[in-house]
């Protein structure tokens, strides 16, 4: 089992937890916490479009993983009183695997494609005419006795998800009618979330706790769930309430620290920093110096370390910035944050 599968904090879910995330997945927008402003434009689209008894536009949501993508998918298709055909990118191998999904799907009804920006090119070629006039062309035969077929669908909503909106090629993006950025969570909207897995899983958490949870969740309501999940397996077994004291200590032995950094947050920043002076430093290097691979490197760990401000990409490498030396207690030797930028920028004039 590498570093990946035994972490508590990554976004992306763990095959045993498909059945509680069920559980806990909001059925409408009232229950679905934060993401307002996505909220408010969908219940303006699903009543025009129910007004009108058309079709929802095709939809595409895009932002990190952990987020309630295909939450939101659920309750679009629930809202609509529709029906929902759920896959993936990597699962439709085929253009006859997505025309066959295609063909059996209903009047108004929803397909949701995860991963979407991982279908094959073929597969995508299929699907334009699919979303733009709601038909499948198909060629038959070869040379001059090749024939066109068109067959016609039904109106229905595509709704994509990614966590990679770059790697959307464009002709696919811009058949979306709807495009939403999902942003990540605040810590209230967690404390939130937090208080109603606790009550739908009859699991008893004191505010602090919850606050306390939240804080280290990485505004992330999938990771935000799987803490509260362990932290009252810890409860259970010490016979205590998930209180501000137990939520603490359960987390310390998780290796998860105050800002939400885990054994391998750390171990990654103190690479850079210990072995390479700071950076900056290649992806390929720090993969090599922690034994892991390149891609988990970029699509796990760093977007965090990015966002709250430990690391810094840059043309000549990765650099470790002033607060990940503060939150490891180590002092820069050398020059400052400004002269590894500075140095970025004039090794590339």
């Amino acid at each position: 089992m590498d570093n990946y599968e035994q972490r508590f904090i990554t976004s992306t879910k763990l095959e045993n937890e498909t059945e509680t995330e069920n559980v806990l997945r909001p059925k409408t927008l009232e229950d679905f916490v934060g993401q307002q402003k996505i909220k408010d434009s969908l219940v303006v689209f699903i009543e025009a479009a129910k007004n009108r008894d058309e079709a929802l536009d095709h939809v595409l949501l895009y932002g990190p993983p952990g987020l309630g993508k295909t939450t939101l998918s659920r309750i679009i298709a629930g809202q609509l009183g529709r029906q929902i055909r759920v896959t993936s990118g990597p699962a439709i191998e085929r253009a006859a695997d997505l025309a066959a999904i295609l063909t059996n799907i209903g009047e108004g009804d929803v397909l949701f494609i995860d991963e979407i920006h991982r279908l094959n090119h073929s597969v995508e070629e299929i699907l334009y005419p699919a979303m733009e006039d709601y038909a499948l062309d198909f060629i038959i035969g070869k040379g001059p006795s090749a024939k066109s077929i068109r067959i016609d669908l039904p109106k229905f909503t595509l709704i994509g998800a990614t966590t990679r909106a770059g790697m959307l090629t464009s002709p696919l993006r811009d058949r979306f009618g709807v495009i939403f950025r999902m942003e990540n969570y605040t810590d209230s909207e967690l404390e939130s979330i937090l208080k109603r897995s606790a009550k739908m899983l009859g699991i008893e958490i004191k505010e602090k706790a919850a606050k306390e949870i939240a804080r280290r969740s990485r505004g992330t309501p999938r990771i935000a769930n799987r803490l509260l999940k362990r932290v009252r397996d810890f409860a259970e077994v010490l016979g205590s309430a998930i209180d501000l004291e137990l939520s603490r200590k359960a987390l310390k032995i998780m290796g998860i620290d105050e800002m939400g950094l885990d054994n391998i947050d750390k171990r990654m920043l103190e690479t850079i920093i210990d072995n390479f002076g700071g950076g900056p430093v290649g992806l390929d290097t720090i993969a090599a110096a922690i034994n892991e691979d390149n891609v988990t490197i970029e699509d796990v760990y760093e977007p965090f370390l990015l966002q709250k401000g430990f690391i810094a990409r840059t043309n000549r490498g990765r650099i470790a910035l002033d607060l990940a030396y503060k939150h490891l207690g180590k002092k820069r030797s050398g020059g400052s944050q400004l002269d590894l930028f500075e140095e970025s920028a004039d090794e590339n004039k």
